[in-house]
C-alpha cells in the first residue's frame, strides 16, 4: 500500500511539474517585417513580361508601320486631290475611288 502511495505521489507531482512546465507563456511576438518587393516571383513575373514583350516587338513593328503607310497614302492623296482641283488644265478631274487625277476626255491620269 505503502509503495502504492508513493507511485501515486510521484505521479501527481510529475503531473504537477509537468503542467507547470507546460504552462501557457507569454512571449512577445511581433516583428514587423519590410520587404523590397524584390522576390522570387515579382522577379519572375517581370522577366515573363520582358519576354512577352519582346516576342511582340516586330507585330507592334509592323502595325505601326502599317499605320504609317496608310497615313503616309491618305495624306497624298489630299495633297494630289489639291493639286488636281487648282490646276490649270481645264479637263482635269479628280476620281475618290481610284485617288487619281483624270483628264475628262481621255480618261488617262494626268499630273497636274
Amino acid at each position: 500500500m505503502r509503495t502504492f502511495i508513493r507511485s501515486t505521489v510521484a505521479l501527481a507531482l510529475f503531473a504537477a511539474g509537468a503542467a507547470l512546465m507546460t504552462a501557457p507563456v507569454s512571449a512577445q511576438t511581433n516583428k514587423l517585417i519590410i520587404e523590397s518587393g524584390d522576390n522570387a516571383r515579382s522577379r519572375q513575373e517581370a522577366a515573363m513580361d520582358k519576354e512577352q514583350w519582346g516576342d511582340t516587338r516586330s507585330l507592334r513593328q509592323k502595325i505601326n508601320s502599317r499605320a504609317e503607310k496608310e497615313w503616309d497614302k491618305a495624306d497624298n492623296a489630299f495633297d494630289k486631290r489639291d493639286a488636281c482641283l487648282q490646276s490649270s488644265n481645264v479637263n482635269a478631274y479628280w476620281e475618290p475611288s481610284t485617288r487619281r487625277c483624270l483628264d475628262r476626255s481621255t480618261g488617262f491620269a494626268i499630273r497636274p
